[in-house]
């Protein structure tokens, strides 16, 4: 996603550019922070002009709660995708869910930043609320253990890390990043190694 490549359509309905802005600001946010990123810079990405998403949103506070809050939501929304089956795969399936959400660039590092904005007095009780609906959704609606919903939960921050840190470039030549990405995606690396953002891309 590129400022060139995302361009708004002239009919385009409020709803519509509502979530265009939302996906552009999902990858600046994501690869610049939340303290990182202006408005100027998600309004230039999503190809409107900066008032218009001052408009739409108000501050950038906002704004950003409204990038995490789909987050969260998107994620809830693809484990209850793969809920249904073999409980002995819902492990499985629900891990690779979550890696799935590599398919839109930023999602996984906005997750990972609104953790670190816990005492923010606009964004922490957001971010809370997401984190504490996940685990949730894995203890109750997943039926995990307290044991199994710590270790899902520690393996998601730990890919989170993987892609915060951009390490996938040094597979295959720095012993450490290609044993953690083999240990968090035994059956997809290679897919995953397309979707995980190169040191040097601008999101």
């Amino acid at each position: 996603m590129t400022t060139q490549n995302v361009q708004t359509a002239p009919r385009m309905k409020a709803a519509e550019r509502r979530e265009l802005i939302l996906e552009a600001a999902t990858a600046v946010f994501g690869a610049n922070s939340y303290v990182g990123t202006t408005t100027d810079e998600v309004a230039r990405a999503a190809g409107v002009s900066q008032p218009y998403v001052v408009r739409l949103f108000g501050t950038k506070a906002k704004l950003y709660i409204a990038v995490i809050e789909r987050a969260y939501e998107r994620i809830i929304s693809e484990f209850s995708r793969v809920l249904p089956g073999p409980p002995d795969e819902r492990l499985k399936r629900m891990g690779a869910a979550y890696a799935g959400l590599l398919s839109e660039r930023g999602m996984l590092p906005v997750i990972a930043n609104s953790t670190a904005l816990g005492g923010d007095p606009e964004i922490g009780p957001v971010a809370r609320d997401g984190f504490n609906g996940i685990w949730r959704f894995v203890r109750d609606e997943a039926g995990f253990s307290e044991e199994e919903t710590r270790e899902f939960m520690a393996g998601g921050m730990l890919i989170n890390a993987i892609v915060g840190l951009r390490l996938v470039g040094a597979y295959g030549t720095e012993k450490s990043v290609t044993e953690v990405l083999d240990a968090c995606f035994p059956d997809a690396v290679a897919r995953v190694r397309e979707l995980m953002p190169q040191v040097g891309e601008p999101w």
